[in-house]
């Protein structure tokens, strides 16, 4: 597993020399991506409020055709309707499953919000099943957090 804490440490950074949210995305998506082999597509949907989506914003791995989820469908619209991180360790046993990149066996999806404000979902999918354990979660809601701090600034 990828470390974090250095990841969050270097987005705090970031933040400090001027980064916006879009460059902040960005950085964590290809850390993430790079950091792990078992990570074989990683992707950042933001949400848009007005039509209830998330929006595919940055990834890194193989083309997927899953530009716009709807809140409440697949693995990442789940979690976003739910305000929780999901975790589907075999996604063959999901009925009108849509897979973010080719040959997806697992796929974790962690919320990005602070509160109740929510602002997207880190979607992370493996060709093997099982791919991701509790920690991975846990290590990738930490950069999921620092993510929506920024974003909680820009609010502002």
């Amino acid at each position: 597993m990828i470390d974090t804490t250095e990841l969050v440490k270097e987005i705090q950074e970031m933040r400090e020399d001027g980064f916006l949210s879009d460059a902040l995305v960005r950085f964590a998506a290809r850390t993430l991506k790079e950091g792990d082999e078992r990570f074989d597509w990683v992707g950042a949907y933001l949400f848009n409020e007005k039509d209830a989506e998330l929006w595919l914003h940055n990834y890194l791995g193989p083309r997927t055709e899953v530009a716009k989820i709807k809140v409440g469908e697949g693995v990442a619209g789940m979690a976003a309707a739910e305000k929780e991180n999901r975790y589907v360790p075999h996604v063959d046993e999901m009925s009108d499953y849509e897979a973010p990149g080719p040959n997806t066996a697992s796929e974790l999806a962690v919320v990005i919000r602070a509160g109740e404000d929510l602002f997207g979902v880190l979607d992370l999918a493996s060709m093997e099943p099982e791919a991701f354990a509790p920690e991975d979660e846990k290590a990738i809601s930490l950069v999921a957090d620092k993510l929506a701090e920024q974003f909680m600034a820009e609010r502002r």
